[in-house]
């Protein structure tokens, strides 16, 4: 019997959700017996891979990247877990909304500068419009909560969707 494939992502974000997934601590060998990791940031995969059965993507969707991203995500895996409050609700990474693109990037890049008074044009992605959480571009079939999420959520989360069942979140998440 072939092993599970489980990816994780990080979009716009400060990591903290990968954190608390590295908290998992003893759950991480109970996940490693059932599915195998094949792309996040502590794998060296470069591209998005097809057939993955659980997706946890962590942070808001802020960048043309970040949504082209989600969306290859979407396709390719079966299962797609918000993972945390940016996630699920835009959080932080929203906070920047009531500002127009062009006068956030002035700010940072030209007044906020003290060499080349410049906004980049080259290694820097599209902002959105707007920040936002992961269910405005593409269907999420799990919210788990939390800034970050308690590794015990995460690690109940992950192992029922490897045994194909929907976790009922409602005991072991809350919101901040």
């Amino acid at each position: 019997m072939s092993k599970a494939k489980i990816a994780t992502c990080w979009l716009d974000g400060c990591s903290g959700c990968h954190m608390s997934l590295l908290d998992l601590d003893e759950t991480l060998i109970q996940v490693a017996r059932k599915a195998d990791i094949v792309f996040g940031p502590l794998v060296d995969a470069q591209e998005f891979p097809e057939g993955v059965d659980v997706a946890l993507v962590e942070g808001a969707v802020s960048s043309y990247d970040d949504q082209r991203l989600l969306q290859t995500i979407r396709r390719r895996s079966q299962v797609l877990v918000a993972l945390g409050d940016c996630a699920v609700t835009g959080n932080v990474s929203s906070m920047r909304n009531g500002i127009p693109v062009k006068k956030l990037l002035e700010r940072i890049y030209v007044q906020g500068a003290a060499e080349a008074q410049a906004v980049p044009s080259d290694g820097v992605p599209g902002l959105l419009k707007q920040a936002g959480p992961l269910h405005e571009t593409v269907k999420v079939d799990l919210h788990i909560p939390g800034c970050p999420p308690k590794p015990d959520a995460i690690g109940f989360a992950v192992l029922e969707l490897l045994e194909g069942r929907k976790p009922d979140m409602a005991s072991k998440v809350k919101f901040g």
